[in-house]
């Protein structure tokens, strides 16, 4: 018998004393990256650029100049007006996201500057009931529109959706005819419509606002289409080509004009603006 005896190693122990959420894995590339480096990096990772979802806060903090965001519209709430059951009651659905992202809804808006140029902003945050567009949000996306056709700014829009919000049945099926409304008294005035796609962008949205814009730009390898392509398959009984519903796979049939990393992002944005907006 030995003079030393190692000590009893006890595996949990570790485990237990490492803080959670430290680390993400990417769903393309499986790669394991630490939180810290990419929050630096946008959400993106950095083995093979792979664009993970952002938060609306993270958009908006992403594309605006610093301290110049003013948000609109923040104590809107959406309404059970169809009382939804279902599966799980829609007013029970919207306390838990909201108590889960800190919204009160899927989208954040209000108005603030691109390198010093003035814009309206309205960003969709997908944590939130798949960013689904109700009353709420069309309504938010609209006043946006409005509030910048009266100051005689620009609107961007940058989307991320699974669509019209069932719970809400035609009231929120209203929303896609009321946004592209509201586009078109702004595009009467002359004033740009910038619209950027992010993954996924699908359904109602797809099929209103988001397919609008003067400019539709998109972040790579994004999801963009009405219907999934499963959906599609089995509805077609056809084999569909090869990145079908990519933002590559669109732009090359012409629905989307550019696509943009997003580290690239703001500076593009303002790079287009200086040129839609020239200086009075």
């Amino acid at each position: 018998m030995g003079i030393f005896q190692k000590p009893a190693i006890h595996s949990g122990s570790k485990k237990r004393e490492m803080p959670e959420g430290l680390w993400r894995k990417c769903d393309e590339c499986g790669e394991v990256n630490h939180r810290l480096e990419l929050e630096q990096n946008n959400n993106v990772c950095p083995k093979c650029d792979h664009h993970m979802a952002l938060s609306g806060r993270q958009r908006v903090t992403l594309l605006l100049d610093e301290g110049t965001f003013v948000e609109s519209d923040a104590d809107m709430i959406s309404v059970d007006a169809l009382h939804f059951q279902g599966v799980a009651a829609y007013a029970e659905r919207l306390t838990t996201y909201q108590q889960r992202t800190g919204l009160l809804d899927a989208a954040l808006c209000g108005t603030g500057a691109i390198e010093g140029i003035p814009v309206a902003l309205a960003v969709m945050d997908f944590a939130f009931l798949a960013a689904t567009m109700g009353s709420v949000v069309g309504e938010k996306i609209t006043r946006t529109i409005e509030t910048a056709t009266k100051k005689n700014i620009p609107v961007v829009i940058v989307s991320a959706s699974g669509g019209a919000r069932m719970y809400e049945g035609m009231l929120s099926l209203m929303q896609m005819a009321k946004t592209c409304g509201a586009l078109s008294y702004h595009s009467l005035a002359g004033l740009p419509f910038i619209s950027v796609l992010t993954n996924p962008t699908t359904a109602g949205v797809m099929a209103s606002f988001a397919s609008v814009g003067d400019l539709i730009v998109a972040e790579p390898k994004c999801m963009i289409g009405f219907a999934g392509p499963r959906v599609i398959k089995e509805t077609t009984h056809q084999e569909l080509p090869p990145g079908f519903q990519t933002a590559e796979f669109l732009k090359d049939r012409g629905l989307v004009d550019a696509i943009i990393h997003r580290n690239k992002m703001k500076a593009s944005l303002a790079s287009i603006l200086r040129y839609l907006v020239p200086e009075k």
